[in-house]
């Protein structure tokens, strides 16, 4: 559903913002702690005053459990880690620390996977490169050969 590329710069994104200072330098609403994804340029609903938009069509919706992406936040239940934390587990348990350190890990290692994919892929889609050493002979004059390189681009051709 989700262009590879449009997650790749939002996860990215996110991350900047968060290394950024982002989330602790916040003059968005500074009578109250902040949110994270919800209050990052990175949630569609970050400000108040533009209409609420639903959370099926955000970028995160994809790392969301099924289960949960019917919650008003479903970005709070993505699995940070092998524990499944999630963000709503470090809002109740954690510290503020510990969730940034939590969701940094997780963007990192999810912006490496789509990588990592997106190289695979590309390189399974790429036709192999062959170089082959070959001696033509001039027309004109058999004994004169010129040994060249050649460069072919094999292509898929069925051999039945």
């Amino acid at each position: 559903m989700w262009n590879r590329q449009k997650t790749l710069e939002a996860l990215r994104s996110e991350l900047a913002f968060i290394e950024g200072g982002g989330y602790r330098n916040t003059t968005m609403a500074p009578w109250r702690a902040t949110f994270m994804f919800e209050d990052s340029p990175t949630c569609m609903n970050s400000s108040p005053i533009w209409p609420r938009k639903p959370c099926t069509e955000c970028v995160l919706i994809q790392f969301t459990p099924r289960e949960f992406r019917g919650q008003r936040t479903p970005c709070r239940y993505i699995p940070l880690n092998e524990a499944r934390e999630t963000i709503t587990s470090f809002y109740r348990t954690g510290t503020r620390e510990e969730l940034e350190v939590a969701v940094v890990k997780w963007l990192k290692a999810t912006i490496q996977k789509f990588e990592t994919e997106e190289g695979t892929n590309a390189a399974a889609n790429q036709e192999p490169e062959v170089h082959v050493r070959a001696k033509f002979t001039s027309p004109d004059s058999v004994a004169s050969t010129q040994e060249r390189e050649l460069h072919v681009r094999a292509k898929s051709i069925p051999l039945d």
